[in-house]
């Protein structure tokens, strides 16, 4: 019997083509596990827009997306996840339900992934593990006001990419930082700004 191997995803990967990836997996659906997420990442690649990861200390629940990944072998799975994400296999989160052997950065999150993959018969789940590094950036524990505030000092090109990653993230995803940011008069959708 093939392996199912499940991939779950919640921010970039729902709306970002990735022509080599998309290639090996079938297409996204709702009704993943629960897990606590918010825009905790200052990104790198993004030009300092903070970006959504699991965080345990200040994330909220989120059911997230997942879809089943064509590849035999969950190893390329796992290979195929860290070539799009652009980082290490320490940064890719996995479990192998048959054997509970797993690699997270958060126990609570694995836990939720395990019961959601034996409730839906999956064999081995993997997910983007990327921590939180707000306070490691901006020198002061994360917060809502304190994100605020370091949006805000972003240069132009790094409000944009803020505002448009905060945007087109799936409305699934709700976050005291997502409302607090959808609120602010200068924090415009991408249609709603006239050229």
């Amino acid at each position: 019997m093939a392996t199912r191997t499940a991939i779950l995803g919640w921010g970039s990967l729902l709306w970002e083509e990735g022509e080599e990836f998309d290639h090996w997996h079938k297409p996204w659906k709702e009704g993943g596990p629960s897990l606590n997420l918010e825009f905790s990442r200052a990104s790198k690649k993004r030009l300092g827009a903070l970006t959504l990861v699991i965080d345990a200390a200040n994330g909220s629940p989120v059911q997230v997306a997942w879809c089943l990944s064509t590849r035999r072998n969950p190893d390329d799975a796992i290979a195929d996840l860290r070539c799009r994400e652009g980082t290490t296999l320490a940064n890719i989160g996995r479990y192998f339900l048959a054997t509970n052997a797993y690699q997270s950065t958060d126990k609570e999150s694995s836990d939720a992934i395990a019961a959601w993959g034996k409730r839906n018969n999956i064999d081995v789940i993997v997910w983007t593990d990327l921590k939180s590094n707000f306070e490691e950036i901006v020198k002061q524990p994360y917060s809502v006001a304190a994100a605020l505030t370091y949006i805000k000092t972003l240069p132009p090109e790094g409000k944009a990419m803020a505002a448009e990653y905060v945007w087109r993230a799936p409305e699934f995803v709700q976050t005291p930082l997502r409302a607090a940011l959808q609120s602010e008069p200068w924090f415009s959708p991408p249609d709603a700004i006239q050229s």
